[in-house]
């Protein structure tokens, strides 16, 4: 116990001098940066590199309504001694532009002025706003896939598609809330949910970085962590059933070409995660499709059971094999590294089959939260050399002129905290497969996918579902579809296409209301 106590000591000593080694922030408080006087000579710069050498300069990094500003034009960033709000309005050509700073944080917008009241509809949602952006890492810019976005004090959320874009539709009931933004690795951002109304913000992430001596990862045992995120199931993640609201779509690509495309709003009926034998239940809000499959093509595949494997994969409820005491001793685990998530911290687990293993087929890695033991996030996949085995549980190929099998088999599975709770947020997974006609000499790749997010959680009044309304959960979810609404999903939050698939959309031929730009 006093070797324990002394690692922990010494972590706590390393987060210590962590803290110490972070540069002053005095020079430039919240309440002074935007008064405070600069010097800068770069000349004739893009805009984007403008606010890269401001951010580089005072460490505030920016936040702003993306059509507010053009990144690529070109500005002159000249300035003695001039105070950073003019210097801002100079560069952003700044008519009614409003800064205002949280935390490292300097938020770029303007008010969207409300649309006049209309002739009330019955089946309107007054007052709904919508809020958009694009989550990016704050030095490189890349788009950050599958960040969650939610209400600080509320179960409405969403996570950003693999592109780092999103959309969150805002009832009047949560105007004075806070959007937050988490992904792991990186410090938490919130945004007041006034100030973001009607904006499509780029939305800078800032790394968090924790150095952590390697003695302490290396006296860590992984079992032991995985022991205890199994013990603390009932206290993380309840032990009464929630409602879920959530986004469910799957695409099959052929090649580059889009063959069939399927979207639903669900209802989840999330059964309690400890103490009782109730199974979870999906009903079907509202669905749509469309397919790209002509007469000539002799190949097609479906998914299988999508909403199934959904459900299936929330690994909390149904233990992921990686973490199940049965089957731990046949996987090696090991940590790889301690990341911040939302102001606490996580350690990062890989986990791969034993050599001589034949029952365990994953590999991967998962984040656990430092202090509750709470599975943050697994990815992982299924192990080329078991796949073979597996071949016919995927899809569904009608064709018996082709050989069909999986090359790829990918998944993520991530949770959010609420008030205390952890709640099933997302759920992906990509399936690579090959096919090849007989008596053909090459393969033809398909690529397949299907995500869900949950987008509203409540905790009231929650009952189970009667037999009639419950989905088709293990049957091929595209054929359930028979109908294709153009004016579709109100004010529900849904997931946006990404771009690849938005122009895949297009070349469909088919007008989709919400996938315009």
């Amino acid at each position: 116990m006093v070797q324990v106590n002394g690692y922990i000591s010494g972590y706590i000593c390393a987060i210590a001098l962590l803290l110490s080694l972070i540069p002053s922030r005095d020079a430039y408080s919240q309440e002074s940066i935007l008064d405070s006087t600069m010097t800068f000579r770069a000349g004739t710069v893009k805009t984007r590199i403008a606010l890269d050498i401001i951010t580089r300069q005072t460490g505030y990094y920016f936040t702003y309504d993306t059509r507010l500003i053009d990144p690529e034009k070109k500005t002159v960033m000249s300035f003695r001694d001039v105070k950073l709000r003019v210097i801002l309005d100079s560069i952003l050509d700044g008519d009614s532009l409003a800064y205002s700073v949280i935390d490292e944080f300097i938020i770029i917008s303007r008010e969207i002025p409300s649309q006049p009241r209309s002739v009330p509809d019955s089946t309107a949602v007054p007052d709904l706003k919508i809020i958009s952006g694009l989550v990016v890492d704050g030095e490189s810019f890349e788009p950050l896939a599958y960040a969650t976005i939610g209400l600080k004090n509320a179960g409405k959320g969403t996570v950003s598609n693999y592109s780092g874009e999103f959309v969150l539709k805002i009832l009047p009931e949560n105007y004075g809330d806070t959007i937050t933004v988490s992904y792991l690795g990186y410090y938490r951002r919130e945004i007041p949910v006034r100030q973001s109304l009607g904006n499509n913000f780029r939305i800078s992430m800032r790394r968090e970085f924790i150095s952590i001596p390697e003695i302490i990862i290396r006296n860590k045992i992984p079992n032991e962590i995985v022991y205890k995120t199994l013990s603390s199931i009932g206290r993380n993640y309840g032990n009464t059933p929630a409602r879920l609201t959530a986004f469910y779509r799957e695409g099959v690509l052929k090649k580059s070409d889009l063959q069939s495309y399927s979207e639903a709003i669900l209802d989840i009926y999330k059964s309690a995660y400890a103490g009782t034998l109730l199974n979870d239940q999906i009903k079907v809000y509202k669905s749509r499709k469309i397919e790209n499959i002509g007469v000539d093509d002799s190949l097609t595949v479906r998914l299988k059971a999508g909403l199934s494997t959904c459900l299936q994969l929330d690994g909390i409820k149904n233990i992921f094999d990686f973490i199940n005491r049965e089957s731990m001793e046949e996987y090696s685990y090991r940590i790889t590294d301690i990341v911040s998530f939302d102001e606490e911290s996580a350690y990062e687990i890989e986990f791969t089959q034993r050599e001589w293993s034949e029952t365990a087929i994953f590999k991967g890695s998962m984040f656990i939260n430092t202090t509750d033991y709470a599975i943050l996030r697994a990815d992982f996949e299924i192990n080329p050399r078991f796949l073979q085995r597996m071949k016919d549980k995927f899809i569904s190929s009608p064709s018996k002129e082709f050989t069909t099998w999986p090359v790829s088999v990918k998944y993520s599975v991530s949770y959010r905290k609420l008030d205390n709770r952890y709640f099933l947020s997302h759920v992906r997974g990509d399936l690579v497969f090959a096919s090849r006609q007989k008596k053909k000499l090459f393969n033809t790749q398909f690529n397949v996918f299907f995500e869900m997010a949950v987008t509203d959680i409540d905790l009231q009044n929650v009952e189970r579902f009667d037999r009639e309304e419950l989905a088709p959960i293990h049957s091929i979810f595209s054929k359930t579809i028979t109908t294709y609404d153009p004016v579709f999903w109100g004010n529900q939050d849904f997931l946006k296409p990404e771009e690849n698939l938005l122009e895949a959309l297009k070349n469909m031929k088919v007008r989709l209301q919400e996938f315009k730009e």
